[in-house]
């Protein structure tokens, strides 16, 4: 007798319960294990998939949206991505606020995807591949300015709550469920909904669990450090934000610095001794996590997500 057919209605249903990964050939030597969640074999390559639906589905729940209304988003390429992928399915239009400074792939996907993508000057100074919290403001502006002129939707991730719902309502229940338990997370912040989901999540589980945030070295502005390397290569986050709406900071236990240099040698070693091909971020948190397992955590189990796809950066220098 054959199996019953699984299929998935759109690829909305493909988001979410991706793999969780023990990372046993670059922890050989530590004590203890990091446990990495492969959020880049989401449809659009990134955890920002999840959010997007969650925050469209929201709105909709609201009766914010109607079949055929306009969607607008900063993004640095991801949320853009995940966005295009929602809104091509439910029926809205989309647009895409983006810095010249992101890698190129992503204004090429999100376009193929059928968003119009508006690319924003980086300020003067700014160099390609870095784009600091000044690059953003232009981005947000121009992203205001596009939702009046239109009567579109904003769909805020820095704002909106679906942003942290996404992870703690499924990110962090799949990490707990596949790993069995863990003793600490980690993660690089840039709208910081899926360090507040999480973290949230996991020490309801268990308050015991010690939650980190990752910064770029030189832009650590939410653990109050002062900003001097604002054009770090670490995309999609380390905007020398001190202030992020979704992030609880009793949820912080710490905050992890990671060097450019860091986060590129950790994103080579993923993929040449894990066979993981993912982006800088990861690679950021992958550094922060083997800081842990080097000082207060050895012996202990660390998650990170591993937020998008190496596939996103084979324009800048990440794999030269």
């Amino acid at each position: 007798m054959s199996a019953e057919p699984h299929l998935a209605a759109s690829a909305l249903d493909t988001i979410g319960n991706t793999p969780l990964v023990a990372l046993s050939r670059v922890t050989e030597g530590l004590d203890g294990i990091v446990f990495a969640k492969l959020e880049y074999l989401n449809p659009g390559y990134s955890k920002k998939d999840r959010i997007a639906r969650q925050m469209i589905e929201d709105a909709e729940a609201k009766g914010e949206l109607r079949r055929g209304d306009t969607v607008v988003e900063l993004t640095s390429g991801n949320t853009g991505t995940g966005l295009a992928i929602v809104c091509a399915v439910k029926g809205y239009r989309f647009v895409a606020v983006m810095s010249r400074g992101n890698s190129s792939e992503r204004a090429r996907m999100m376009t193929a995807l059928g968003a119009e993508v508006v690319l924003v000057d980086q300020c003067p100074g700014s160099q390609p591949g870095q784009v600091s919290g000044a690059d953003l403001a232009r981005v947000e502006a121009k992203a205001r300015e596009i939702v009046a002129e239109r009567d579109a939707y904003r769909a805020d991730q820095f704002e909106l709550e679906g942003n942290r719902r996404a992870h703690y309502l499924h990110t962090a229940p799949e990490i707990w469920r596949q790993s069995g338990g863990i003793d600490a997370f980690c993660d690089f912040i840039g709208s910081g909904g899926s360090f507040a989901g999480c973290a949230g999540y996991f020490k309801e589980r268990d308050p015991a669990v010690q939650c980190y945030i990752v910064e770029p070295a030189g832009a650590a502005a939410y653990a109050g450090e002062p900003v001097t390397r604002p054009n770090h290569k670490i995309q999609g986050g380390g905007y020398a934000m001190a202030q992020l709406p979704l992030i609880d900071r009793d949820l912080v236990d710490g905050c992890l610095r990671v060097r450019d240099d860091e986060a590129t040698r950790m994103s080579r070693r993923l993929a040449r001794e894990e066979g993981l091909f993912a982006g800088y971020s990861s690679g950021a948190n992958l550094a922060a996590a083997l800081q842990l397992l080097r000082t207060s955590h050895s012996g202990g189990r660390v998650a990170i997500l591993l937020p998008d796809s190496g596939l996103k950066y084979l324009s800048a220098d990440l794999w030269d």
